[in-house]
């Protein structure tokens, strides 16, 4: 019997067109004698779709026909419910409400609404199988401070950093540009918190161009982190696939940027197609590095992926200070683009593999998760006299 697999993709999110060229270019990639493939579109609205139509990437030019020509679907948040229902039934059709039973979830969500552990809650919530990061590790890997943070804690280097939200940028602008130019000086790189893809991120030599910066952060995220810039940088990716208790790591990339750091369209609309997605940048892999640097950095990407509970594959992008051969993580991409199917292809591992290799690894994750205990047989409220109220025996005092 074929492994139903469901692919999400899409999302509420600026990064919704990458996600969509991510998302088909793994389902051209899965095996079908071993998978039945169901692609799940989810609109920038929120809303869920299925249908051949969505598999066709010249469909995409137009995201109104696109959903009119798919049929709605939604799951139930109901553990051990694994069916794809159809939105549209009338209360006296015969049609089977049921699109398919689901096996596996595949998510190639990037960036909010996705990357970010908040889908991967509502599966966590269904008790589904599904490839990648649970919830936790999804949500520290897309948050750049809390990222930080845990690996800064675990003993994994990072670049010098300030953090704010939106709310004390507005009421406390001067404060927070002193506390960036005493701690890092210039020049800085500005970020949005929780987005991939380079969207909302920007150098800042001098302080007028610090608050431009930061002004424009600001739109796409209520929590902005402004880091120590590399001068002498050399940028380096690479991907780590298992679970953070056995993994591997790929050879290493350099990707080719255009200006002080890899901008949007160095990413998605380099090479000659831009349907092509992260495969089409510039980059060198392997990358030009002694051996023993790349391994530093093999080693690395694996300890951020394990320090972070990670699962599935990942890209963890590095940056070297060629000023001394420092080493810095700079993040974790948890959904990487493309799934970081060029980086396995180059290391021995077909894209047609990586896909089998995420759905076994869901499939013993669940396995591993079912083992544990979640409740106990035991009702209290059977008791008698085992509860004293709903305030408890002394009330809720704090």
């Amino acid at each position: 019997m074929k492994t139903n697999v469901a692919v999400f993709f899409g999302g509420r999110s600026v990064e919704h067109e990458i996600s969509v060229i991510s998302a088909l270019q793994a389902i051209n990639a899965f095996d079908k004698e071993k998978y039945n493939i169901i692609p799940v579109y989810i609109s920038k609205q929120g809303r869920w779709y299925t249908g051949d139509n969505l598999l066709d990437i010249r469909n995409y030019r137009d995201l109104k026909k696109v959903v009119e020509n798919a049929e709605e679907v939604f799951m139930r948040p109901e553990y051990g419910d694994y069916n794809l229902y159809k939105v549209n039934i009338g209360m006296f059709s015969k049609r089977n409400p049921v699109v398919a039973e689901l096996h596996v979830v595949v998510p190639v969500l990037h960036g909010t609404n996705g990357e970010d552990g908040i889908f991967e809650g509502v599966l966590e919530t269904i008790g589904i199988p599904f490839a990648g990061c649970n919830t936790l590790s999804s949500a520290n890997g897309m948050d750049k401070i809390t990222m930080k943070m845990i690996l800064k804690e675990s003993g994994v280097p990072v670049v010098d950093y300030v953090w704010f939200t939106d709310h004390e940028w507005l009421s406390s602008k001067d404060d927070i540009i002193n506390k960036i130019e005493n701690k890092l000086g210039y020049p800085v790189i500005v970020k949005p918190a929780n987005l991939g893809s380079s969207v909302g991120i920007g150098k800042a030599s001098d302080r007028r161009e610090l608050i431009a910066k930061i002004d424009n952060a600001e739109k796409f995220s209520q929590r902005i982190i402004v880091e120590h810039m590399i001068e002498q940088l050399k940028e380096i990716n690479c991907s780590v696939l298992g679970d953070a208790d056995e993994h591997q790591s790929s050879v290493c990339e350099e990707p080719i940027k255009t200006g002080d750091f890899l901008s949007y369209e160095d990413k998605y609309m380099g090479g000659s197609k831009t349907t092509a997605g992260m495969q089409a940048s510039d980059k060198r892999i392997p990358a030009d590095l002694p051996v023993e640097m790349s391994e530093r950095i093999q080693k690395m990407a694996g300890e951020t992926f394990r320090v972070l509970s990670c699962h599935g594959v990942s890209r963890v992008d590095v940056m070297v200070d060629e000023k001394d051969n420092s080493i810095y993580v700079n993040e974790i991409n948890t959904i990487p683009g493309s799934l970081s199917f060029y980086l396995w292809e180059a290391s021995g591992i077909s894209f047609s593999q990586l896909m089998d290799k995420l759905v076994q690894l869901a499939l013993k994750r669940k396995r591993a998760i079912d083992r544990k205990t979640f409740t106990y047989d035991q009702n209290i409220f059977s008791l008698g006299g085992g509860v004293k109220g709903a305030k408890g025996s002394k009330g809720a005092k704090f």
